[in-house]
């Protein structure tokens, strides 16, 4: 039979530790970091605009330059190879370099323009 007085008390109350934070807490967390990353994410896009802008107006300002080395380029190569008709065909009477070789005005070569 039962001991005098009754058995003992059986524990059967949970007594778990602290586990971390509560889900309020992580949640915050993570909006924060979220958020953070958001805004680096603006300020990198910000920069990476500025420098394409930059990178546009530098073309653009480098055009006009790069356009008057390649007419000088086509000049030097237009009259060294006049030059070099003309010392081919000087024995050829009645040549006359540069000069177009069809009567036709349609089949003529294009005319570079150096300003």
């Amino acid at each position: 039979m039962p001991p005098e007085g009754g058995f003992e008390m059986i524990k059967y109350k949970r007594n778990l530790p602290f586990r971390g934070p509560g889900g309020l807490a992580i949640l915050g967390g993570v909006l924060a970091v979220c958020t953070y990353g958001m805004y680096r994410v603006a300020l990198g896009n910000l920069e990476r605009r500025e420098l394409r802008r930059e990178k546009t107006w530098a073309r653009l300002h480098l055009v006009p330059l790069l356009l008057a080395e390649s007419d000088r380029d086509t000049y030097r190569r237009q009259q060294a190879a006049l030059a070099r008709e003309t010392e081919i065909m000087k024995n050829v009477e009645g040549w006359e370099p540069g000069k177009s070789v069809y009567n036709n005005p349609k089949h003529r070569p294009q005319e570079f323009v150096v300003i």
